[in-house]
């Protein structure tokens, strides 16, 4: 393979992986990896359509003024994600404005935003942010092209409804892996392919490491899903005014609520759960706590009302992690950062995977035998006849 070609193909997955990104966050609500903005309310920072690196949240750590975030909207818009610099804080959360825009979110109807509406925040060097030029317009407009073609043969199809953004986001991400399963055939099985080489593998070998890298990245791939999936932030509304009611979350300022949270595990592993108030004046007792296999556990989260009357939002995150280390050492190895928590238990996993394969199968490669691989057609069905009769 030539170096022009190994640049070529390396560039087709970078593309293709950068636009898959695009989709696959767009459906999540979470970008992964890289976003973009649609309109020119970050002129001249960002151009609409133009794209940017995004930082997950749970790896940025805290927000500072002058960072760029990604917040999921409540009035913006309709509601929504939303890329909007940070340029000042309050006891009630952040306050965030387009550089474009001559006021701020919150001199409009936008409530100050908490850490929990945070979703990711856009990576800048040396205080500007990394732009990937016309990304979005790019995605914006295969998205157009694709919803104007599903919606011109949908009546001919007998549909009577045409998808909606998510569906198209799921076609294109369809589409896209179709595509790429087909290209991989043709290049394999093209006419104009050729073997220059000889193979040097073994059939019915099963090289030892690279089965293993297989078994370990599906282990590690589910423990992992079983701990970020069901995580995440939980929203609670409350109510400050001068004639609170008995329910918990409309209180009189200054006065705490209580309400009762239950943490269910389907699973056939103990897990670590840890609560972390995500906004102000929210607790939770206990901070942490064990629930066992297939079982249920609960956590009081308590919301004291602010001094000022109002219709106000907290949020209380939830993390989780497969017990297969000390609780108190999980949650210790939270506090340091909870990719750190995870990465401890998924090198337990692997450590203990790898461990039981070579005490039972040894270091040696996997041979796989078919009876009768040796024997005419002929011979085994008169066998298995004679077996049967």
């Amino acid at each position: 393979m030539t170096s022009a070609t190994l640049l070529k193909r390396v560039f087709g997955v970078v593309v293709a992986l950068a636009i898959v990104l695009l989709l696959i966050g767009q459906l999540l609500g979470q970008p992964i990896l890289l976003g973009y903005v649609a309109t020119g309310s970050m002129e001249p920072t960002m151009n609409a359509g133009d794209g940017f690196v995004a930082i997950p949240s749970a790896v940025t750590g805290s927000v500072s003024d002058g960072d760029v975030v990604v917040f999921d909207a409540r009035e913006l818009h309709g509601g929504g994600l939303t890329t909007h610099r940070v340029v000042g804080e309050t006891s009630e959360g952040y306050v965030t404005k387009g550089d474009a825009n001559p006021f701020t979110d919150q001199d409009g109807s936008e409530p100050h935003v908490t850490d929990g509406q945070i979703v990711a925040k856009a990576w800048q060097v040396n205080g500007e942010v990394v732009t990937i030029p016309h990304l979005g317009t790019a995605i914006m407009g295969v998205h157009h092209t694709v919803e104007s073609v599903v919606g011109t043969i949908a009546p001919i199809l007998g549909l009577t409804t045409s998808p909606d953004s998510e569906g198209i986001g799921s076609l294109l991400v369809a589409v896209g892996v179709a595509l790429l399963g087909f290209g991989v055939l043709l290049e394999r099985l093209g006419p104009g392919q050729r073997d220059k080489t000889r193979s040097r593998s073994r059939e019915n070998v099963l090289a030892f490491w690279t089965t293993l890298g297989l078994v370990l990245l599906v282990f590690v791939t589910f423990a992992t899903a079983a701990m970020v999936i069901p995580a995440g932030t939980t929203e609670y509304e409350l109510v400050s005014t001068e004639t609170p009611e008995e329910n918990p979350q409309i209180l009189a300022p200054g006065e705490t609520g209580e309400l009762t949270r239950t943490v269910d595990n389907a699973g056939y592993l103990p897990i670590v759960v840890v609560h972390e108030a995500r906004s102000n004046n929210v607790e939770t007792d206990p901070p942490w706590q064990t629930v066992g296999l297939r079982s249920s556990g609960e956590t009081t989260v308590f919301l004291t009302a602010p001094e000022t009357t109002g219709e106000y939002t907290r949020h209380v995150g939830e993390h989780r992690y497969l017990a297969v280390l000390p609780p108190s050492l999980l949650v210790w190895l939270h506090g340091l950062h909870p990719l750190v928590a995870i990465a401890a238990v998924n090198g337990v996993i692997v450590g203990v995977t790898v461990t039981i394969v070579l005490v039972v199968f040894g270091r040696g490669d996997l041979r796989l035998r078919s009876a009768g691989t040796h024997v005419s057609l002929s011979t085994r069905l008169a066998r298995r006849l004679r077996k049967w009769l």
